[in-house]
């Protein structure tokens, strides 16, 4: 059996030839999750030989993923805002990016108790980052998919995040009427169904209800930001992730829906990526 540095190597090797964009780090990754090890413990002992059921193992996600499937889905797992969450095939795979419109959440959110809505939560991922930085607040998560509420209240078990909850239903469905939000948070479905980036990478393994809309991407938008009027608290922040190319219609969009101080903020790499307006 090869040891830890040549098993290493072989699989970048492999992982370059199927078009891996991080061959890297992703042998190490599936490496460390298949040894249950973390990965100082590749560079520690790099001599070390596999067993045969460990190298065996490793052939086989390795094979999962020259095949195109995500490392998040063959460990069942991804970090996001530091944070070590569950993820499924039910679910989007929480993103880099998405951290940023956790950001702004935390630049708007009020200095007093409040109450905070994440439609489609998915993992969890934006709700928990939030709950965990504002512990006085209360954040209500909510995703259409059975899978996705029950992935969502694990990750929150886990992390011991007790200042949340997460409902089953589409959109504003499940929320009681009256209820009022200081911020309402989404990473809805904006792609539109013709991209062509819904063959390529990981996307192809992601459930397709979580990624298009109709309108070119802009359906699910234009219902959240008709309806939130009615869940937004005086003054309230109603916050989207979309597109890169989006941010101009979502503008338009909320502004003819009547907010106020609606802007476009980037992504890490420069890109429009998260549009918010206030309700005044």
């Amino acid at each position: 059996m090869p040891c830890i540095e040549d098993a290493l190597k072989a699989a970048i090797t492999e992982l370059q030839s199927s078009g891996s964009e991080s061959p890297s780090l992703d042998a190490a990754v599936l490496l460390c999750h298949v040894l249950d090890k973390p990965r100082s413990y590749l560079l520690t002992w790099p001599d070390r030989l596999l067993t045969a059921e460990q190298y065996q193992a490793f052939q086989a996600v390795l094979a999962r993923r020259t095949a195109g499937e995500p490392v998040a889905y063959i460990t069942g797992e991804r970090e996001f805002w530091s944070l070590p969450l569950k993820v499924s095939p039910s679910t989007l795979i929480p993103r880099p990016d998405t951290e940023r419109l956790v950001e702004l959440a935390l630049d708007k959110a009020p200095s007093v108790p409040a109450s905070i809505l994440d439609l489609g939560t998915g993992t969890g991922a934006i709700a928990l980052a939030l709950a965990s930085e504002l512990p006085d607040c209360q954040v209500v998560g909510v995703d259409i998919r059975t899978e996705a509420r029950q992935l969502a209240t694990e990750n929150a078990q886990n992390l011991h995040l007790t200042n949340t909850r997460f409902l089953n239903g589409s959109w504003f469905d499940p929320i009681e009427g009256g209820t009022k939000f200081a911020l309402i948070v989404s990473n809805p479905p904006y792609i539109d169904k013709h991209d062509p980036h819904l063959s390529q990478g990981d996307v192809r393994f992601e459930p397709v209800s979580a990624l298009v809309a109709e309108e070119k991407g802009l359906a699910d938008i234009r219902h959240i930001a008709t309806l939130a009027r009615g869940y937004l608290q005086q003054s309230g922040w109603l916050l989207f992730e979309h597109g890169y190319e989006q941010g101009e219609a979502v503008r338009e969009l909320m502004k003819e829906l009547g907010y106020q101080h609606v802007t476009t903020e980037q992504d890490y790499a420069g890109n429009d990526r998260v549009t918010l307006g206030q309700l005044k």
